[in-house]
C-alpha cells in the first residue's frame, strides 16, 4: 500500500493537472482494489466515490467541477475513516487533508439563509 500512497501523494503534489487522466483512472483503480475488503464504516462511500472519479477519467471530456467536488468529497472521507485504519493513519490523514485541498466542496445548491432562519416546518407548528 506504500506504493500507492507516494504515486497518490506525488501526482497531487506535481499537480493533479498535470496527471493524464488515463493515469489518475489507474490510481483509482488501485484504490478500489485496495479498498474492497476493507470493512470500516465510510469505506463503501469511498468505494463508490472512487467509481465516479475513474468513470470521468475514463471520459474523452471528463467534467471538471465534477471531478473536484469528487476529489474534496474523497479527501473529507479518508481523513474521517484514518483514526479508523489499522495502520498508515498518517498517511492516510495527509492523503485525505491532501485530496480536500485539491479538490473543491461543491454542494448541491446555494444555501437559503432566509428559508434557514424562518423555516416553514417551525411555522406550522406555533400555528
Amino acid at each position: 500500500m506504500a506504493v500507492k500512497f507516494a504515486g497518490t501523494m506525488n501526482a497531487i503534489n506535481r499537480g493533479l493537472d498535470e496527471t493524464k487522466p488515463n493515469k489518475g483512472a489507474d490510481m483509482v483503480e488501485d484504490w478500489e482494489a485496495a479498498l474492497t475488503d476493507v470493512d470500516v464504516p465510510g469505506a463503501k462511500g469511498i468505494l463508490r466515490d472512487l467509481g465516479s472519479l475513474r468513470k470521468q477519467l475514463e471520459k474523452d471530456s471528463p467534467d471538471a467541477d465534477r471531478i473536484h467536488a469528487l476529489l474534496h468529497r474523497l479527501g473529507t472521507a479518508t481523513t474521517k475513516i484514518a483514526d479508523k485504519a489499522d495502520k498508515s493513519q498518517e498517511k492516510l490523514k495527509a492523503l485525505g487533508e491532501a485530496l480536500t485541498e485539491a479538490g473543491e466542496d461543491q454542494p448541491d445548491e446555494e444555501e437559503d439563509t432566509a428559508a434557514a432562519a424562518a423555516p416553514k416546518r417551525a411555522r406550522k407548528k406555533a400555528a
